[in-house]
C-alpha cells in the first residue's frame, strides 16, 4: 500500500521527489485548524502565529476541493500539491501520506488536509518543537507547534466542536481557545481565515465567502474576528446588490439593513443603502440616510453628484437637489 502510494506521488509531483523543498532555518507557523461544515459543505482554514504575514503561506483552500494548514518548517508545496491530489480525485488521508512519503524533511513538517467529503488528516513531525500535536476529529483537524503548553491543540478541538454559527465562527472560537491556553510561546503577531463554498461555480472569486488577513497587529485574533464581522456585512451588501437585479426591493432593503447593523458607521454601506432606496422611489426614506454620510464625509455629495451620467440614479435636477438638501 505505501508503495502504490509514493508511485502515485512519484508521478504525479516529480518536481517534489526529484529535490526536496529546502526547510527553512526557523519554524515560521503555529496554531491553525482545518474544517469543514457537514450542512453547507463549506470548507475552511483558520491560523494564527507570531510570525509576518502567516496568511501568504500556510492556509489553502479551494471550493469543492479541500483545505490544507502547512505550518512547522512550512513547506507550502504541501497547500498547492494537496489540493491539486485532492481536486484529481485523492481523499485528504491518501494525499498527505504521498507527499509525506515523497519529502525527506517531513519529520519537520506539521500538515493537515481536509478534502470536500469532510475526511481529514493531520502529521506533527517527531522534530516539530515542543508543545506540539494535533487532534483529528469530525470534519475537522487542530494542530499547533511551538505552544507555550500542551492544552493549546485539545482546547481548539473542544471549542471548535463546542461552538454555535457558521464555520468562520467557529474557527476564530478554536482559535481564541488556543490563545486562551496561551498560544504560541513567542507571542502574536498575524492571523489568516478563509471560508470557500462547498462546491465550485467556476468562479473562484465568487467561492470565496471568507479570505482575510492580518499581516502584523500587536493582538491579530481581536483583528480578525473584525475583519469577519465587517466581511460578513459586505456579503449581505452583496446579497442586497442581487436581489436589486432580480426586482426584490424588500429583499434587497432587509439585507442592506441586516448589513449596516453589523458595521454601524460605515458610510459606504448607508450611502448605497440609500441609492438603492431612491431607485425603489423611497425618495423620502433615502434622504435621512444620505445626510448622515455627508455629515461624515462632506465628499459623498460630490459623488452622489456623478451617480446621474453613470445612470446610477435618475437623471432628474430637482431630484438631485433634493437628496444633496439644497431644494427650497
Amino acid at each position: 500500500m505505501v508503495r502504490s502510494i509514493l508511485l502515485l506521488i512519484l508521478l504525479a509531483v516529480p518536481a517534489l521527489a526529484a529535490e526536496p523543498a529546502p526547510v527553512p532555518k526557523r519554524p515560521v507557523h503555529t496554531y491553525s485548524i482545518v474544517a469543514r461544515d457537514p450542512e453547507t459543505g463549506e470548507l475552511g482554514v483558520a491560523v494564527q502565529s507570531h510570525w509576518f504575514s502567516v496568511g501568504s503561506t500556510v492556509p489553502w483552500a479551494e471550493a469543492g476541493v479541500g483545505a490544507v494548514a502547512t505550518q512547522s518548517f512550512v513547506d507550502p508545496t504541501y497547500g498547492k500539491l494537496g489540493l491539486d491530489l485532492m481536486r484529481a480525485g485523492r481523499g485528504a488521508p491518501e494525499a498527505l501520506a504521498g507527499l509525506l512519503a515523497a519529502d525527506s524533511a517531513s519529520q519537520v513538517r506539521q500538515v493537515a488536509m481536509i478534502d470536500a467529503k469532510g475526511k481529514v488528516s493531520a502529521h506533527t513531525g517527531e522534530k516539530c518543537i515542543a508543545a506540539a500535536g494535533h487532534i483529528v476529529g469530525e470534519n475537522f483537524s487542530v494542530q499547533a507547534n511551538m505552544m507555550e503548553k500542551d492544552t493549546v491543540w485539545p482546547a481548539m478541538a473542544k471549542a471548535f466542536r463546542e461552538a454555535k454559527g457558521d464555520l468562520a465562527e467557529r474557527m476564530l472560537a478554536a482559535l481564541e481557545a488556543a490563545e486562551a491556553q496561551g498560544g504560541d510561546i513567542r507571542g502574536r503577531q498575524s492571523a489568516a481565515l478563509i471560508v470557500v463554498s462547498g462546491k465550485s461555480t467556476g468562479r473562484p472569486w465568487a467561492d470565496r465567502r471568507f479570505d482575510l488577513r492580518v499581516d502584523d497587529n500587536p493582538l491579530p485574533l481581536k483583528e480578525l474576528r473584525r475583519l469577519v464581522t465587517l466581511q460578513r456585512a459586505y456579503n449581505l451588501m452583496n446579497e442586497g446588490d442581487l436581489a436589486v437585479e432580480r426586482n426584490e426591493t424588500d429583499a434587497a432593503l432587509k439585507a442592506y439593513s441586516a448589513a449596516e447593523a453589523l458595521a454601524p458607521g460605515n458610510a459606504e454601506m448607508v450611502f448605497w443603502h440609500a441609492v438603492s432606496l431612491v431607485n425603489v422611489g423611497k425618495v423620502d426614506e433615502a434622504v435621512p440616510l444620505l445626510q448622515k454620510t455627508y455629515k461624515m464625509d462632506a465628499r459623498w455629495k460630490e459623488l452622489l453628484r456623478r451617480l446621474p451620467k453613470a445612470g446610477l440614479i435618475p437623471d432628474d435636477p430637482k431630484l438631485l437637489s433634493k437628496l444633496l438638501g439644497t431644494a427650497r
